[in-house]
């Protein structure tokens, strides 16, 4: 998923800057805070948060395919208007996110944004959460994950790959290549060791918060690394 939001078109871009959002950007994990929120009001079933709480549990101990395990977190949507998700996403990015953006997240996007570049979240959120994110913070674009919807509602399966691991990269490596924009003038801030592939696919990069494989990896090969706090 590729959208427009900024108004900043006077000047072509002069390179592009990648930002990760969960973690990131902001010191939440968007898809949690949905998942909570939705229980709250009867959107989520009890079976349902026990299954995600399972999936989590598998995913941090590598104990299944985590993209196969991305996948099935998302079914806990099916059977919810999609009237409702935008909602729910409303709600919980204004009160919960938004709030929650590092104050450096908002100086290197101004930083960015000095130097004429075209500032984009690549995330595994949702759309509705990334588009709100980057009207927020005058972000231009938003590569990101989306929800199949059938007649109004969510059938639980996503729109396609969802956007993490090394599908984040091809999907930088394509927005690159579509937009005329060198990978080795890129940037991509991410704090996970999943965000690997899209990180070591740019010539600039920078580890936000990274966990204790990320930092390994970024001190072995020199990259930058910085600690942001709210």
């Amino acid at each position: 998923m590729e959208n427009t939001f900024s108004g900043d078109r006077i000047i072509p871009p002069q390179y592009v800057t990648f930002f990760d959002l969960d973690q990131t950007l902001a010191d939440s994990v968007s898809g949690k805070l949905l998942a909570k929120s939705a229980f709250r009001k009867g959107l989520l079933k009890c079976s349902d948060l026990v299954n995600a709480v399972f999936l989590s549990f598998l995913f941090r101990l590598k104990l299944r395919d985590p993209l196969k395990i991305i996948d099935d977190m998302v079914g806990w949507v099916k059977g919810i208007p999609e009237n409702s998700l935008l909602e729910l996403c409303s709600e919980v990015t204004g009160k919960l996110i938004i709030p929650s953006v590092y104050p450096e997240a908002k100086a290197e996007i101004a930083y960015h944004k000095s130097k004429k570049a075209k500032v984009v979240i690549l995330s595994s959120a949702l759309k509705s959460v990334c588009e709100i994110i980057a009207k927020n913070l005058n972000i231009d674009d938003i590569i990101c994950s989306e929800l199949e919807i059938k007649n109004g509602y969510l059938t639980g399966r996503p729109l396609g790959h969802i956007c993490f691991g090394e599908e984040k990269a091809v999907r930088l490596l394509e927005y690159c290549e579509k937009n005329n924009f060198s990978t080795s003038d890129a940037w991509y801030y991410g704090d996970s060791i999943h965000d690997f592939p899209a990180l070591n696919s740019v010539g600039n990069q920078v580890c936000v918060n990274p966990d204790k494989k990320l930092k390994k990896a970024a001190i072995k090969r020199n990259w930058r690394v910085k600690n942001w706090k709210n």
